[in-house]
Protein backbone atom coordinates (compact mmCIF):
# COMPACT_ATOMS: atom_id res chain seq x y z
CA UNK A 1 0.00 0.00 0.00
CA UNK A 2 1.33 3.41 -0.96
CA UNK A 3 0.91 6.11 1.66
CA UNK A 4 0.51 9.52 0.09
CA UNK A 5 2.97 12.16 1.12
CA UNK A 6 1.28 14.99 2.94
CA UNK A 7 3.14 18.23 2.57
CA UNK A 8 2.88 20.70 5.41
CA UNK A 9 0.57 23.58 4.66
CA UNK A 10 2.04 27.05 4.97
CA UNK A 11 0.99 28.87 8.10
CA UNK A 12 -0.91 32.01 7.11
CA UNK A 13 0.78 35.19 8.23
CA UNK A 14 -0.95 37.18 10.93
CA UNK A 15 -2.60 40.32 9.57
CA UNK A 16 -0.63 43.53 10.03
CA UNK A 17 -2.31 46.35 11.99
CA UNK A 18 -3.08 48.28 8.79
CA UNK A 19 -4.73 45.21 7.30
CA UNK A 20 -6.95 44.92 10.36
CA UNK A 21 -8.02 48.54 9.91
CA UNK A 22 -8.66 47.85 6.20
CA UNK A 23 -10.95 44.97 7.18
CA UNK A 24 -13.02 47.25 9.42
CA UNK A 25 -13.11 49.94 6.73
CA UNK A 26 -14.22 47.39 4.12
CA UNK A 27 -17.06 46.25 6.35
CA UNK A 28 -18.25 49.85 6.74
CA UNK A 29 -18.00 50.48 3.00
CA UNK A 30 -20.00 47.34 2.25
CA UNK A 31 -22.70 48.56 4.62
CA UNK A 32 -22.79 51.83 2.63
CA UNK A 33 -23.35 49.89 -0.61
CA UNK A 34 -19.76 50.22 -1.85
CA UNK A 35 -17.60 47.56 -3.48
CA UNK A 36 -14.25 47.73 -1.61
CA UNK A 37 -11.03 46.07 -2.70
CA UNK A 38 -7.95 45.91 -0.46
CA UNK A 39 -4.36 46.33 -1.58
CA UNK A 40 -4.94 47.68 -5.07
CA UNK A 41 -2.29 49.09 -7.42
CA UNK A 42 -3.75 51.99 -9.44
CA UNK A 43 -0.40 52.78 -11.10
CA UNK A 44 3.14 51.41 -10.93
CA UNK A 45 4.78 52.30 -7.62
CA UNK A 46 1.47 52.94 -5.82
CA UNK A 47 -0.43 50.50 -3.62
CA UNK A 48 -3.51 51.74 -1.82
CA UNK A 49 -4.88 50.02 1.25
CA UNK A 50 -8.53 50.18 0.11
CA UNK A 51 -10.10 51.33 -3.13
CA UNK A 52 -13.87 51.38 -3.22
CA UNK A 53 -16.49 51.94 -5.88
CA UNK A 54 -19.50 53.79 -4.48
CA UNK A 55 -23.03 53.01 -5.67
CA UNK A 56 -23.00 56.16 -7.85
CA UNK A 57 -19.62 55.29 -9.39
CA UNK A 58 -17.39 57.51 -7.26
CA UNK A 59 -13.99 56.02 -6.51
CA UNK A 60 -12.77 56.35 -2.94
CA UNK A 61 -9.28 55.57 -1.69
CA UNK A 62 -8.73 54.88 2.00
CA UNK A 63 -5.22 54.89 3.43
CA UNK A 64 -5.02 53.01 6.74
CA UNK A 65 -2.50 54.21 9.33
CA UNK A 66 -1.98 52.21 12.50
CA UNK A 67 0.43 54.57 14.29
CA UNK A 68 2.43 57.78 13.95
CA UNK A 69 5.50 55.89 12.67
CA UNK A 70 3.39 54.21 9.96
CA UNK A 71 2.16 57.63 8.84
CA UNK A 72 5.64 59.23 8.97
CA UNK A 73 7.13 56.43 6.84
CA UNK A 74 4.54 56.89 4.06
CA UNK A 75 5.87 59.10 1.29
CA UNK A 76 3.49 57.97 -1.47
CA UNK A 77 0.04 58.96 -0.23
CA UNK A 78 -0.05 62.24 -2.20
CA UNK A 79 0.26 60.20 -5.40
CA UNK A 80 -3.05 58.52 -4.55
CA UNK A 81 -4.99 61.78 -4.88
CA UNK A 82 -4.87 61.61 -8.70
CA UNK A 83 -6.60 58.20 -8.63
CA UNK A 84 -9.79 58.87 -6.68
CA UNK A 85 -12.79 61.14 -6.32
CA UNK A 86 -12.45 61.16 -2.53
CA UNK A 87 -9.44 60.39 -0.32
CA UNK A 88 -9.71 59.24 3.31
CA UNK A 89 -7.43 58.42 6.20
CA UNK A 90 -8.48 55.51 8.39
CA UNK A 91 -7.05 55.39 11.89
CA UNK A 92 -7.91 53.84 15.22
CA UNK A 93 -9.08 55.75 18.28
CA UNK A 94 -5.54 56.10 19.69
CA UNK A 95 -4.00 57.61 16.55
CA UNK A 96 -2.80 61.25 16.96
CA UNK A 97 -5.15 62.84 14.42
CA UNK A 98 -3.37 66.20 14.59
CA UNK A 99 -0.55 64.78 12.40
CA UNK A 100 -2.91 64.07 9.49
CA UNK A 101 -2.85 66.68 6.73
CA UNK A 102 -5.95 68.75 6.01
CA UNK A 103 -8.02 68.05 2.94
CA UNK A 104 -8.83 64.36 3.32
CA UNK A 105 -11.71 62.56 4.94
CA UNK A 106 -11.42 60.65 8.19
CA UNK A 107 -12.61 57.18 9.13
CA UNK A 108 -12.24 55.78 12.65
CA UNK A 109 -11.73 52.04 12.41
CA UNK A 110 -10.76 48.84 14.11
CA UNK A 111 -10.70 45.26 12.87
CA UNK A 112 -14.46 44.85 13.34
CA UNK A 113 -15.88 47.98 11.74
CA UNK A 114 -15.53 51.69 11.15
CA UNK A 115 -17.34 55.01 11.31
CA UNK A 116 -17.16 57.83 8.81
CA UNK A 117 -15.99 60.76 10.93
CA UNK A 118 -15.38 63.37 8.20
CA UNK A 119 -16.48 63.20 4.56
CA UNK A 120 -13.66 63.85 2.11
CA UNK A 121 -14.10 66.66 -0.41
CA UNK A 122 -15.06 65.65 -3.94
CA UNK A 123 -12.39 66.01 -6.64
CA UNK A 124 -13.96 64.37 -9.69
CA UNK A 125 -11.77 62.16 -11.82
CA UNK A 126 -11.55 62.63 -15.57
CA UNK A 127 -13.86 60.24 -17.45
CA UNK A 128 -11.02 58.33 -19.12
CA UNK A 129 -9.20 57.75 -15.83
CA UNK A 130 -12.44 56.66 -14.11
CA UNK A 131 -13.16 54.17 -16.92
CA UNK A 132 -9.66 52.73 -16.66
CA UNK A 133 -9.87 52.45 -12.86
CA UNK A 134 -13.27 50.77 -12.95
CA UNK A 135 -11.98 48.24 -15.49
CA UNK A 136 -8.84 47.55 -13.46
CA UNK A 137 -10.72 47.20 -10.16
CA UNK A 138 -13.18 44.77 -11.78
CA UNK A 139 -10.40 42.71 -13.35
CA UNK A 140 -8.33 42.47 -10.14
CA UNK A 141 -11.42 41.56 -8.08
CA UNK A 142 -12.47 38.87 -10.58
CA UNK A 143 -8.98 37.31 -10.66
CA UNK A 144 -8.78 37.29 -6.85
CA UNK A 145 -12.18 35.63 -6.62
CA UNK A 146 -11.13 32.93 -9.08
CA UNK A 147 -7.84 32.35 -7.23
CA UNK A 148 -9.75 31.99 -3.94
CA UNK A 149 -12.21 29.49 -5.42
CA UNK A 150 -9.66 27.61 -7.56
CA UNK A 151 -6.10 28.01 -6.19
CA UNK A 152 -4.75 25.67 -8.88
CA UNK A 153 -6.06 27.70 -11.79
CA UNK A 154 -3.46 29.00 -14.22
CA UNK A 155 -4.19 32.72 -14.20
CA UNK A 156 -2.06 35.39 -15.81
CA UNK A 157 -2.11 38.78 -14.11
Amino acid sequence: MVIPTILPQPVPALPRPGQLLARGVSRMLLALGHAPLCEFVPAPGLRVDVVSVAPGGEIWIVECKSCRADFAADRKWQGYLDWCDRFFWAVDGDFPREVLPDGGGLILADSHGAELELMAPLAKLAAARRARLLRDVARVAAVRLLRASDPGAAIDG
